[in-house]
């Protein structure tokens, strides 16, 4: 009698988890963090997790997604030691193998980048971010939300960019992107829309 109630126990656990997990799933939210399972690496950087967090420092290359996507809400954190470190995140990829602000939409992570237009908060090639936030040495966060030609990017809750553009308007991956210095990416949440 006790192992046909411990059986029900069990049965019922393991549907409440299953239903669980179908509604996390619907709801759309995709906790793209912790783990290399949803994302092939690009190139010869250094990727590793530590604590949780996908960490480079040195080589060149790109975290790319293993799913595309076209319409989507991204959050993501991210920690670069210096100005001169250089980081990025990259959607709409019309190259998945070859990944480059000209393929693809980039909103930069380069404090110092020597045209500032394109430097932390801005859309490279688009859109020069609204307000100069200064992202080195401390953790900053990154929402960016795409619907059909309409680009938001808010840098640490502040919108740097608002633009219509419709150079790359086919779904593609995302990449977080290493290029130099100390890169750190923690909490990526990627919602089709």
């Amino acid at each position: 009698m006790k192992t046909k109630t411990a059986f029900k126990v069990l049965m019922c656990a393991l549907i409440s988890g299953s239903v669980l997990q179908v509604c996390a799933a619907t709801s759309g939210d995709m906790n793209m963090s912790g783990s290399f399972a949803g994302w092939r690496q690009l190139g010869d950087a250094n990727w590793q997790i530590d604590n949780g967090e996908f960490v480079a420092t040195s080589g060149s290359g790109h975290l790319v997604t293993r799913q595309n996507f076209a319409d989507f809400h991204l959050s993501a954190e991210f920690y670069v030691d210096s100005g001169t470190a250089n980081s990025g995140v990259f959607f709409h990829i019309t190259n998945p193998d070859a990944v480059a602000d000209t393929t693809a939409y980039e909103a930069n992570i380069y404090d110092e980048r020597p045209d500032q237009s394109g430097r932390t908060g801005g859309l490279v090639n688009f859109a020069a971010p609204a307000a100069v936030i200064n992202a080195a040495g401390q953790w900053n966060s990154y929402d960016i939300r795409v619907q059909g030609d309409h680009i938001v990017i808010r840098l640490n809750g502040v919108t740097t960019v608002d633009v219509h553009e419709s150079a790359h308007p086919d779904a593609g991956p995302v990449s977080l992107q290493y290029g130099s210095g100390e890169v750190r990416f923690r909490n990526v949440h990627i919602e089709p829309l």
